[in-house]
C-alpha cells in the first residue's frame, strides 16, 4: 500500500511538473499571425538564396523546417521555467565566445566561428546565439531586480554583464554584431523600466561622445578600429575614391536594386544586364540578399520584405505589451528590437545609407546559426503570447 501510494504521489508530482512547464494553453491564444509572417519572410529568403547561390537553397530550406519545429516546441514551454536557468545561459554564452577567441576558425580576417567535428562537422557562430541568450538573461535579471533597477548598483551590474560578451564579440573582430548587442541592451533596459530622466541624461553625454570617438577612430594612427573597419567608414563618406575597393559591393548593390525598377527582372532571370548574373554582387546570399530581391522582384518585392520585417517587429512589441510579467515584456520587446534594427542595418547597407556592416537580413539571409537563433527567439515570443493577460485578448 505504501509503495503504491508513493508511486501515485510521484506520478502526481511528475504530472504537476509537466503541467507547470507545458501549461494548459488555449488554441485561440496562439499567435498564428506571427507564425504566418515569419514563414512568408523565410519563404522569400529560400527563393532569393536559390537565385543567389542555388547549391545553398536546400540547406536553407532544411534550416527553415528545423527552425519551425524548434519554434513550435519552445512555444509550448513555460518561459518562466526556462528563465530560471538565466545564469547558466549567461555563463554558457561567455564560454562559447571565449572558445571562439581561443579555438575559433578564421575567415575573411575575422575569427567568429566554432567548428565541431572537423571539416565535415558542425560550424556555427556563437555571436548569433548570444543575442537571444542575452535577451533571456536580462529578462530574468531585470524582473528580479525591477524595484532597484534605477539604482547605481543594479545599473552598474547590468553594464558590467553586457560589457563582458560585448568585448569578446568586438575583439573577433565583429563591430556590427557588437553594435547590435548594444542596441539590444538599450531596448531591454528601456522595456525593463529604466528612468527616462536617466535615459535622456545618458543620451546628452553619449551622442557627442560617440561622435568624438568616431572622429578619433578614423584617424590613421588610431587602432580603435581595424584598417578594414576604418576603410569601410571612409568608403561610405567618399565612395568615389573607394569605388573599386571598399565601396565596390555597395555601389553594385544600389545598381542591382535600381535596375529592378517596379516589377523586377524576374526570378532566376538570364538577362545579361543582371548585376547578380554578372557576378558583381559578392556575398549575394548573405549580406546583400536584399539586392537580389530588389533586382529580381523589383520595388514591389522589396516593399513586401520591408513590410514583413516591420509587421513582425510590431507584433513582437504588441506581445510585449500584453505580457503577464516584466520578463515577457522584455522578451517581446527584445526580439522586436532585434528584428527591426538588424533588418534596418542590413537594408541600409544594401541601399548605401549606412556603412558596410556585414549583418544578415533576419529570416532571409543564408546562415543556419542566425536562422535557428531567430526561430528560437520567436518560440519564446509565442509562449509569452500564450500566457498573455486574459483581459487583453479582445482585439
Amino acid at each position: 500500500m505504501e509503495a503504491a501510494r508513493g508511486t501515485q504521489n510521484a506520478w502526481k508530482y511528475q504530472c504537476g511538473t509537466e503541467e507547470i512547464m507545458f501549461k494548459r494553453y488555449k488554441i485561440r491564444d496562439y499567435d498564428f499571425k506571427l507564425i504566418l509572417m515569419v514563414l512568408c519572410l523565410s519563404a522569400v529568403g529560400v527563393m532569393a538564396i536559390g537565385s543567389a547561390e542555388e547549391t545553398l537553397q536546400t540547406r536553407q530550406l532544411a534550416g527553415v523546417i528545423a527552425g519551425v519545429f524548434t519554434m513550435i516546441v519552445i512555444s509550448f514551454i513555460d518561459y518562466n521555467m526556462v528563465l530560471k536557468l538565466n545564469w547558466l545561459m549567461y555563463i554558457g554564452n561567455l564560454a562559447l565566445l571565449i572558445a571562439v577567441w581561443k579555438f575559433g576558425s578564421d575567415a575573411n580576417g575575422a575569427q567568429r566561428w566554432l567548428q565541431i567535428g572537423g571539416s565535415g562537422g558542425i560550424r556555427f557562430q556563437p555571436s548569433e546565439t548570444a543575442k537571444i541568450l542575452l535577451i533571456l538573461f536580462f529578462a530574468q535579471f531585470i524582473m528580479k531586480h525591477r524595484k532597484n533597477l534605477n539604482t547605481v548598483w543594479i545599473i552598474g551590474c547590468c553594464i558590467v554583464m553586457i560589457a563582458l560578451p560585448w568585448v569578446l564579440v568586438y575583439k573577433q573582430p565583429d563591430l556590427s554584431t557588437s553594435i547590435v548587442i548594444l542596441v539590444l541592451f538599450c531596448v531591454v533596459m528601456f522595456a525593463g523600466g529604466i528612468s527616462l530622466k536617466l535615459v535622456f541624461g545618458v543620451l546628452m553625454v553619449a551622442v557627442p561622445a560617440v561622435a568624438l570617438v568616431i572622429a578619433l577612430a578614423l584617424q590613421p594612427e588610431n587602432d580603435f578600429l581595424t584598417n578594414n573597419q576604418r576603410n569601410r567608414v571612409l568608403a561610405f563618406v567618399n565612395p568615389e575614391e573607394y569605388a573599386t575597393t571598399y565601396a565596390y559591393q555597395q555601389l553594385n548593390s544600389v545598381k542591382a536594386i535600381a535596375s529592378g525598377q517596379l516589377e523586377g527582372k524576374g526570378y532566376k532571370n538570364n538577362k545579361i544586364t543582371s548585376v547578380k548574373n554578372g557576378n558583381f554582387l559578392s556575398e549575394a546570399e548573405t549580406d546583400f540578399i536584399f539586392s537580389v530581391i530588389g533586382e529580381e522582384f523589383g520595388f514591389k518585392g522589396s516593399v513586401v520584405v520591408i513590410v514583413l520585417l516591420f509587421a513582425i517587429s510590431l507584433e513582437c512589441i504588441s506581445v510585449a505589451r500584453k505580457a503577464k510579467d516584466l520578463a515577457g515584456t522584455i522578451i517581446g520587446a527584445g526580439m522586436g528590437g532585434l528584428i527591426a534594427f538588424q533588418g534596418f542595418f542590413n537594408i541600409g547597407v544594401a541601399t548605401f545609407i549606412l556603412p558596410n556592416t556585414g549583418l544578415p537580413l533576419p529570416f532571409v539571409s543564408y546562415g543556419l546559426t542566425s536562422l535557428m537563433s531567430l526561430y528560437m527567439g520567436m518560440g519564446f515570443v509565442l509562449n509569452v503570447r500564450l500566457q498573455a493577460r486574459k483581459n487583453q485578448h479582445n482585439e
